[in-house]
C-alpha cells in the first residue's frame, strides 16, 4: 500500500502509484479542475507526476504563490511558441516567471517591437484555444545537445552543456513546440486561461553580462481571473504616472548623468528632502540612545580581508592602488563600525552601545540593473551597528523593530517581515548560526510579530529579519533589515571587559531603517505621487502675487514665514495669477498664497491648499498652522 499524507494531517492509501491528478481527482473533482501544480515531500512537480511511494502531498491551485508561478511559467512557453509561429528563425534563450509575471529573452533576427505584442498575444490566444497537452521527456546530455542544434537554438545548447555532469536534462513539449525545462507545468495550454497581457519589451544581456549579446526581452504578465489582470493593469498605469524618475525631473529632485550611470545627483530641492529626511533620523536615533559616527570611505585590503568581504563580495567593490598596497571603496560601512568599537577598551558598563552611520557606499550593480534611485552604484546607508551581550539580544531587537515600525508608520506604509537563514556562501560555525538564528526567532515570537522564513538568504555573516513595507499602490519593497552577527566580533577579536573582571566577546547586530536614503527616497516620491507631506516637502509654501505692485508686501510675508523656518518661495514672473496657480499646483506644493488688494490692504493672506481648498487667515494664524503640520509630521 501507498500512503499519501495530505495537508490536513489526513492519509490516503493506495494499492497502486497513481499520478497526482489522479490522486486530486479522489479528494476532489472540484479540486482537480482547478489544480495546477503538485507538492511531492515539499518540493513541486507536474500533476502528472506519478506518486509511486510513501509521500506528503499538497495540491495548488492558482491561488497559491507556486500554482500562480507555475501558471505564468507554462504562459512564457505558450508565449514562446507563438513567438516561432510568427517569426520561426528566432532563437530562444529563457522565460521564467517572476514575482508579477514571467518574461521570454530571445534573439530575432529582425527586431521584434512593442507594435508587434498584440499579434503575439492573437497567436497565443489560438494556442491556448488548441488545449495541447504539456509532455514531459528526459534526454541524456548528447542526445538533449543534438535535439536543441537540430532545432537551431544555440542558447540551448549552451544551457545543457553547462549543467553539471549528473544533471537531469528535461524537455516539455507542446504540440509541434519543444523547449528545455525543468518544470514544472501546467497539464495543457488551455489552462493559462484568458487572465494574460503581454507588458512592455526591454533589452536584456545573455545571462546578464555586457559581454554577451544584447537580447529582446518580452515582459508579461498572467492571473488566474480576469479581474485580478485588470486590478494589476491598473496598478500598472498608476505606478507609471507616479514614477520617481518622471517625478524627480519635473520637481527637480534629482538627475543622472551619462557621465556616471548609476550615481544620482541631488539637486537642490532634491538636497532639501533628503537633509529632512535625515534629520528626522537623527532626532528618532538620539532620544534611542544612539551615537553618531563617520568612517572613512576607502580602506585597504587587509580590513576587507578580515571582514570577509574581500572573499565574499569583491567582485561588487571597487578597488584601487595606494602606494602600491590594495584598497577598497567601502561597500558597506561594518567594518569601520568594528574599528570605532576598537578605539578604547570596553566594559560591560559600556553595553550595550548603538552606533549610527549616515554612510556613503559603493557596489558595482551591473549596468542592465540600474533604474533610477532604486538600484544605484552609490548610495547612502542609514546603518547601524549595535554591540551588546548574549543577554541583551532580544531587548534590542526589540528596539530596532519598535524605531522601523515607527519610521514606515509615520509613512503610513504596513508591512511585513521574513526572516532569512543562512546561505550556502557564509562563514562561521554550525554553533553560531544556530545560535543567532534562534535570537532573531525568538525576539519576534515574543513581539508577536507575524513572519514568513526565507531559508538561505541571510547575509554570509549571520540571519537576518526582513521588512517589506507596502505603498500606497500595494507594491512591496525591501527596506529595513535586522542582522544579527557572531562572526566580525570574532575575526576582529572584539572584547569587553565583564563584571566578572574577565574578557568577553560582544555580539553585533547590522541594522538600517531607510536601508539605501536614496531608494527610500525614490520610494517615497512615488508612495506619494510626489505630492510629499507638509513636513517634508522641498517647497512649503509658494506665494502668489497677482501683479508686480504686491511684490513688496509679498516679500514681507515671504520673509516672515522664513524666519519661522518655512520653506518658501516667491513667484515674481509677471504672468497672470491663473498661470501661476497652475504651476505650483504642478509642483506639488502643499500651500499656495494668492496676494492681491484685500491682502495687502487687511494683512491677511489667502491660502490655497494643495487639495484645492482654500481659506483666509491672519500671517501668524497660518504660520501657527504649519508649525503643527511639521510637529506633527502628518501625511497629509
Amino acid at each position: 500500500m501507498i500512503k499519501v499524507t495530505l495537508k490536513d494531517g489526513s492519509v490516503k492509501e493506495y494499492e497502486n502509484a497513481l499520478s497526482a491528478i489522479e490522486i486530486a481527482q479522489d479528494i476532489s473533482a472540484g479540486l482537480a479542475r482547478v489544480a495546477a501544480v503538485a507538492e511531492v515531500d515539499g518540493e513541486p512537480v507536474d500533476l502528472r507526476t506519478v506518486i509511486d511511494h510513501d509521500c506528503t502531498l499538497n495540491i495548488l491551485t492558482a491561488k497559491d504563490e507556486e500554482g500562480l508561478s507555475t501558471l505564468r511559467h507554462t504562459a512564457s512557453h505558450v508565449m514562446a511558441q507563438a513567438i516561432k509561429r510568427l517569426w520561426p528563425e528566432v532563437k530562444l534563450a529563457i522565460g521564467p516567471s517572476i514575482a508579477d509575471g514571467f518574461y521570454y529573452d530571445v534573439d530575432p533576427e529582425t527586431p521584434i517591437t512593442a507594435d508587434d505584442l498584440p499579434k503575439i498575444e492573437a497567436e497565443m490566444k489560438k494556442i491556448i484555444k488548441e488545449a495541447l497537452p504539456l509532455e514531459r521527456f528526459e534526454l541524456p546530455r548528447a542526445e538533449a545537445i543534438a535535439l536543441m542544434q537540430e532545432k537551431g537554438e544555440p542558447y540551448k545548447v549552451e544551457l545543457i552543456q553547462d549543467l553539471p555532469e549528473d544533471a537531469v536534462i528535461s524537455f516539455y513539449k507542446q504540440g509541434d513546440f519543444t523547449d528545455l525545462c525543468a518544470g514544472p507545468h501546467l497539464m495543457s495550454t488551455k489552462e493559462v486561461g484568458k487572465a494574460f497581457k503581454l507588458m512592455s519589451i526591454a533589452g536584456a544581456y545573455w545571462r546578464g553580462s555586457e559581454k554577451n549579446k544584447m537580447l529582446t526581452r518580452i515582459y508579461a504578465t498572467a492571473f488566474n481571473k480576469k479581474e485580478e489582470l485588470d486590478a494589476y493593469i491598473t496598478m500598472m498605469e498608476e505606478a507609471k504616472k507616479r514614477d520617481h524618475r518622471r517625478l524627480g525631473r519635473e520637481l527637480g529632485l534629482f538627475m543622472m548623468h551619462e557621465a556616471g550611470p548609476g550615481f544620482p545627483f541631488f539637486l537642490p530641492k532634491g538636497m532639501m528632502l533628503k537633509n529632512t529626511l535625515l534629520d528626522y533620523w537623527r532626532q528618532i536615533h538620539k532620544k534611542a540612545g544612539y551615537v553618531e559616527v563617520s568612517t572613512p570611505i576607502i580602506l585597504n585590503r587587509s580590513l576587507w580581508e578580515t571582514s570577509g568581504h574581500w572573499d565574499h563580495y569583491k567582485d561588487n567593490m571597487y578597488t584601487t592602488v595606494i602606494d602600491d598596497e590594495d584598497y577598497a571603496i567601502k561597500p558597506m560601512n561594518c567594518p569601520g563600525g568594528v574599528l570605532v568599537y576598537t578605539s578604547e577598551p570596553r566594559s560591560y558598563r559600556d553595553l550595550p552601545m548603538r552606533v549610527g552611520e549616515l554612510g556613503l557606499v559603493h557596489r558595482h550593480e551591473k549596468s542592465g540593473q540600474l533604474h533610477g534611485l532604486m538600484r544605484v552604484r552609490c548610495f547612502t546607508q542609514d546603518d547601524a551597528h549595535i554591540f551588546m551581550t548574549q543577554e541583551q539580544i532580544k531587548d534590542e531587537i526589540k528596539g530596532v523593530v519598535g524605531l522601523i515600525d515607527q519610521v514606515y508608520s509615520l509613512f503610513g506604509f504596513k508591512y511585513h517581515v521574513e526572516l532569512s537563514t543562512r546561505p550556502e556562501d557564509s562563514m562561521g560555525s554550525d554553533e553560531d548560526w544556530e545560535a543567532a538564528t534562534d535570537g532573531l526567532r525568538s525576539a519576534l515570537d515574543e513581539l508577536g510579530l507575524p513572519y514568513v522564513v526565507n531559508e538561505g538568504d541571510g547575509a554570509f555573516y549571520g540571519p537576518k529579519i526582513d521588512f517589506h513595507l507596502t505603498d500606497s499602490i500595494g507594491r512591496t519593497w525591501q527596506c529595513g533589515t535586522i542582522q544579527l552577527d557572531f562572526q566580525l566580533p570574532q575575526r576582529f577579536d572584539l572584547t569587553y571587559m565583564g563584571a566578572d573582571g574577565e574578557k568577553h566577546r560582544p555580539i553585533m547586530i547590522h541594522r538600517v531603517v531607510f536601508g539605501s536614503v536614496e531608494r527610500f527616497i525614490g520610494i517615497l516620491i512615488e508612495h506619494f505621487a510626489g505630492a510629499f507631506p507638509f513636513w517634508l516637502a522641498p517647497v512649503q509654501v509658494k506665494i502668489l502675487p497677482i501683479s508686480e505692485k504686491y511684490l513688496e508686501f509679498a516679500g514681507k510675508v515671504r520673509a516672515a514665514l522664513e524666519e519661522a523656518g518655512i520653506r518658501t518661495e516667491l513667484d515674481e514672473r509677471s504672468e497672470k495669477i491663473g498661470f501661476k496657480i497652475r504651476a505650483a499646483q504642478m509642483e506639488k506644493v502643499p500651500f499656495m498664497m494668492v496676494l492681491g488688494d484685500k491682502e495687502a490692504e487687511s494683512g491677511e493672506v489667502a491660502v490655497r491648499a494643495r487639495d484645492g481648498s482654500q481659506e483666509t487667515m491672519s500671517l501668524d494664524a497660518f504660520i501657527e498652522k504649519c508649525a503643527k503640520l511639521t510637529a506633527e509630521k502628518a501625511n497629509g
